[in-house]
């Protein structure tokens, strides 16, 4: 029993380390309260305080707004970064997501053809609100629902899993969540390019089911040169409606929202949000000046 309150008092004497000052760290955006504004950026963050480790969470929290997280790699079902602590030496972390298959993918991918607001959002480079309702009619799930579905690692002397390391980590990719909704299909196993390209695809059974057009009698080539010099070289009037239908995009910014912002994007305003207002207001300018209307 003695050796028992000797470590126990040896423990609680021991002063928590001081990391070291980290140089050129990710600084979380967050300065106080909680992390992430989105519901899947909360909802990642519920993943780990579900793993009920206490104090670490608000270590964590300090080293993300310190900067004390030095570089994040995100891939495929899996993040690696390196966090400066207490020694020299910053600690390797990895965090292992386990990935949905290729058959879940096409079937959550049908799914969501069928549903054209969800397919013209991700398009756009939005996230819908409701996306979750697919996965779970799909009987998946778009978050890590079991302790075994993710894995993490730290080569730090904690003896805990998750550390505070980690869970810095964990905060950090909770605002870049924010940022890119797109990462959290990542960590599943489907990277942005890929999920649009598979969303944009017909359905090659649903064409063939289409009736084939009929074949129209031979007609005369209504696109052969003119023998007439001058319209030859002044052309003929263009059609009014040569464009199709000119109009102010229902969604600002479609094609940047698709393209991404700036990983781990520091700036006063984000990026996204700046170029979205950018567009709303040269949009309908740029509707007078196609018009010949005067600005």
């Amino acid at each position: 029993m003695s050796y028992w309150n000797d470590d126990f008092f040896f423990w609680r004497r021991r002063k928590p380390s001081i990391p070291r000052e980290a140089k050129g760290g990710i600084k979380a955006q967050s300065k106080r309260g909680t992390f992430g504004e989105s519901w899947w950026a909360r909802r990642w963050i519920a993943v780990l305080e579900s793993f009920n480790i206490g104090a670490r969470l608000g270590r964590g929290r300090s080293y993300a707004r310190r900067g004390q997280v030095l570089s994040i790699q995100i891939d495929k079902g899996k993040v690696s970064a390196k966090v400066q602590g207490s020694r020299p030496k910053p600690y390797n972390i990895e965090l292992q997501v386990k990935t949905l298959s290729a058959s879940d993918w096409q079937k959550l991918a049908k799914a969501l053809s069928c549903e054209a607001i969800f397919s013209a959002k991700l398009l756009a480079g939005e996230m819908p609100l409701d996306i979750e309702k697919i996965f779970k009619k799909t009987g998946l799930s778009l978050f890590p629902e079991k302790l075994k579905d993710l894995k993490t690692a730290c080569s730090c002397p904690d003896w805990s899993n998750p550390c505070k390391h980690i869970a810095a980590v964990y905060y950090l990719l909770a605002e870049e969540f924010d940022r890119d909704p797109f990462l959290v299909f990542k960590l599943r196993g489907m990277n942005r390019e890929d999920l649009i390209a598979t969303l944009s695809r017909p359905d090659k059974k649903a064409a063939q089911r289409k009736a084939k057009p009929k074949q129209e009698p031979p007609h005369e080539d209504k696109g052969a040169l003119t023998p007439d010099i001058s319209k030859f070289w002044n052309g003929e009037p263009i059609s009014d409606d040569i464009f199709g239908e000119v109009r102010i995009p229902p969604i600002a910014a479609a094609l940047p929202k698709r393209l991404g912002s700036f990983p781990f994007w520091r700036g006063e305003e984000r990026f996204l949000d700046a170029m979205e207002s950018i567009y709303e207001k040269a949009s309908p300018v740029g509707l007078k000046v196609f018009l010949g209307e005067q600005v």
